[in-house]
């Protein structure tokens, strides 16, 4: 089994007593649409939002370290989706700057992207695009000093709450990434729509929206390793927050087991529940070591092992789907009740499947790299 370093395991215990402090109004912070006060006091106060940010730019350590946000995540989700969320998006929507971004505009935003003095927020998708993002139509255009944007984002985590976006956007023949200010004139935000699992999400407008030419991240026109690059860290930071979620619907689950009686004893010595609860534990304990070792390999080389990334996610998410279905029918009908944490756990699982890689589209990537010999 793969084992945490003294490092990461003192980071995890920070990040259990964080999400120990959300817990108590969890269910309030998830449902929220809008930056929730009290977990942003929190997460701030806490400090881990620096493990998304380089030591030169106010964070923890002199490069990324894809195992310690993942740790972090983990333990987050156990709580908080909405936690889980803040906290993961501070890395996601500020790494292409990170990778990208002029030695001014790092100077200019870092620094407070570790101390959530800004929000971040990397805008992607479009009306009608999703997964092919070689297909969206958003420009960007130079205009001597200055660039111009124009075009639509949709479903856009952080969106109207974020302070600048990692806009992804073609430049003649190829993709380009931009910094663009929440406060640049000419773009709009509209709250997006109403999730099953709330989450903060913004439809984008950029109308001649005019930023300096500083503001470009990356090599114009090659900005798709950008992107690549952000998912080869973050993608398997999203696995561990399937293995949050996952123990989190185990120890409701288990919890229950041993205190409900029925046929005059508990719950967890009928076989058929007994069962469910094992494959249920051994599915996350598997899926946790996926986690960490992609994790692991990813710090060593992101995109040399995004397969392992991608693999990860589609395992662990997908784990956690089936660990919470099995959850909720072992608490029969106190499963099924509305605002119970059960509930909140079963509706978070849901997006994990979907976001930074639909479990069939990271299936047929790898399918495709399977064939060509990938081992």
């Amino acid at each position: 089994m793969f084992d945490l370093s003294p490092e990461h395991r003192a980071v995890q215990a920070a990040a259990r007593e964080l999400a120990a402090a959300v817990e108590p109004f969890a269910d309030e912070a998830d449902e929220y649409v809008e930056v929730h006060p009290g977990v942003r006091k929190l997460l701030a106060e806490s400090g881990l939002a620096r493990h998304v940010v380089t030591a030169a730019y106010g964070g923890a350590s002199d490069e990324l370290d894809p195992l310690m946000i993942a740790v972090v995540r983990e333990a987050l989700m156990y709580s908080s989706a909405h936690l889980d969320s803040m906290f993961g998006m501070q890395g996601v929507g500020s790494y292409s700057l990170s990778v990208g971004g002029s030695e001014e505009l790092k100077q200019q935003w870092l620094p407070k992207v570790a101390t959530l003095d800004a929000i971040a927020g990397l805008a992607l998708t479009e009306p009608d695009v999703g997964s092919d993002l070689r297909a969206i139509t958003t420009t960007v255009v130079a205009d001597g000093d200055e660039l111009v944007v124009n075009g639509r984002k949709s479903f856009i985590t952080n969106g109207g709450a974020a302070d600048f976006y990692c806009t992804l956007v073609r430049e003649g023949d190829g993709w380009s990434m931009v910094l663009v200010p929440a406060d640049s004139p000419g773009l709009t935000v509209e709250r997006g729509a109403d999730l099953i699992a709330p989450h903060i999400l913004g439809e984008l407008s950029f109308t001649d929206v005019r930023v300096p030419a500083a503001n470009r991240l990356g090599v114009p026109g090659k900005a798709f390793s950008l992107m690549l690059q952000t998912l080869a860290v973050f993608r398997v930071t999203v696995a561990a927050s399937g293995v949050g979620l996952a123990q989190a619907a185990l120890d409701e689950a288990r919890a229950h087991a041993l205190a409900r009686e029925q046929f005059g004893k508990p719950l967890i010595e009928l076989g058929a529940v007994a069962q469910k609860l094992a494959q249920s534990w051994t599915d996350v304990e598997a899926a946790r070591a996926f986690v960490y070792r992609a994790a692991a390999l990813a710090k060593a080389d992101p995109l040399g092992h995004l397969d392992y990334s991608s693999m990860a996610k589609v395992h662990a998410t997908e784990a956690a789907a089936q660990v919470v279905d099995r959850s909720v029918q072992t608490m029969g009908r106190f499963g099924l009740v509305r605002g119970s944490k059960i509930e909140r756990l079963y509706r978070n699982a849901r997006p994990l499947r979907v976001y930074e890689g639909a479990t069939e589209v990271l299936l047929d990537s790898l399918a495709r790299r399977l064939a060509k010999g990938a081992r």
